[in-house]
């Protein structure tokens, strides 16, 4: 049976940008003490390749001090480069192998339906997420402590994107959010809230729409393309498994004690001293 991800509603005061999937404000998740993350100061969302002229000033707008960008160099390659925004510094960090997976992702593109069956059926797709969100929690840690380090000196507003905004990029918002204290539920809905249809990752097999699609093909590819909470809850897994508390992971294996995490919190909470 296909699992059906949970949708949260979208904010009324979403922007809708034409060539910019999964954009949003993670302003105003709450902290466990009552605090809640500024609206303005982190944002998230798929690749900005594709981005319009009127999504390229809307971005501007919005006074974008640093753009993380998670893809690796098959991604930008398949994808294109990011638009260049004034003013703004780009920063590539990626969070995957461009030779892990690629014949895989090949076949996913273009592969025949008896080739998807046996590759992505009976859980295999599901399974394959999982690993990766473990993968890229064990052993991105020097990554991801660029970026929380690189976010509490100097780098707000922020934005944070992959290609799709889900998945690598969904995981940097969550370890940033772990390191402000944010409820993990409040983590979960917003991670859940990429599975909204108009922020999806638009899917294409060759020079097929995903609407052109079979249903079938599209119940094999769908494991891929949803935000599953349990994928998340995969990676949160392997930091109590790996360091014992989310604490001991921020310390430990990102290197960001208690000190730069109340300087963090001072720059993104409402409140904070």
């Amino acid at each position: 049976m296909t699992q059906t991800p949970q949708v949260p509603h979208a904010p009324q005061a979403e922007p809708e940008l034409s060539g910019v999937r999964n954009f949003r404000d993670v302003g105003g998740l709450p902290t466990a003490n009552g605090k809640r993350v500024r609206t303005g100061v982190l944002y998230r969302s798929g690749h900005l390749a594709h981005a319009t002229e009127d999504d390229a000033e809307f971005l501007t707008s919005l006074g974008l001090h640093t753009i993380f960008d998670f893809r690796n160099s098959a991604d930008v390659e398949l994808e294109g480069p990011d638009i260049a925004l004034p003013g703004v510094r780009h920063v590539n960090i990626p969070l995957t192998d461009p030779a892990a997976g690629a014949d895989f992702w090949r076949m996913v593109r273009d592969g025949e339906v008896s080739q998807l069956r046996r590759a992505l059926g009976n859980g295999k797709a599901a399974d394959r997420m999982i690993a990766t969100y473990r993968h890229i929690i064990r052993t991105r840690t020097a990554e991801h402590s660029r970026v929380l380090h690189a976010i509490t000196d100097d780098s707000v507003p922020v934005l944070m994107h992959c290609a799709a905004g889900k998945d690598r990029a969904g995981l940097s918002v969550a370890v940033t959010l772990l390191a402000l204290g944010v409820e993990r539920d409040a983590i979960e809905n917003d991670y859940l809230a990429s599975n909204a249809a108009h922020r999806r990752y638009r899917v294409r097999r060759g020079d097929r729409t995903e609407t052109e699609m079979s249903a079938e093909v599209r119940e094999l590819l769908s494991p891929l393309f949803d935000a599953r909470a349990e994928y998340l809850d995969a990676a949160f897994a392997v930091i109590e498994e790996t360091w014992g508390s989310v604490d001991d992971y921020l310390t430990q294996g990102l290197d960001f004690g208690p000190e730069r995490r109340e300087r963090l919190r001072a720059r993104l909470l409402d409140g904070a001293a």
